[in-house]
């Protein structure tokens, strides 16, 4: 594989952790207690830091690519591995 590919799959994956980390830890203001502006959705977050959201991000995204390269190196789940349903034999 390429080195560009590794970078791609690796912003994959960063994208998909986004995606997974960014609903945790986020608290409205009802589960604070504090006021609400005027026009606010109830759902926004009152404590939302984004470099926190970067860093858990980057971290699952390096766990989940490190588990696809050691895949990739050392071939434990293969396509012939995923074949649930192999072509009947004549």
């Amino acid at each position: 594989m390429k080195p560009l590919s590794f970078v791609a799959v690796y912003a994959l994956f960063w994208v998909l952790s986004a995606f997974l980390v960014m609903p945790f830890g986020v608290r409205t203001a009802d589960e604070t207690g504090t006021e609400k502006v005027a026009g606010q959705a109830d759902s926004a977050p009152v404590n939302f830091n984004p470099k926190r959201i970067l860093w858990r991000t980057t971290l699952v995204a390096s766990v989940f690519y490190a588990l696809f390269y050691l895949n990739y190196r050392n071939g434990w789940v293969t396509i012939d591995t995923l074949n649930f349903f192999p072509a009947p034999k004549n």
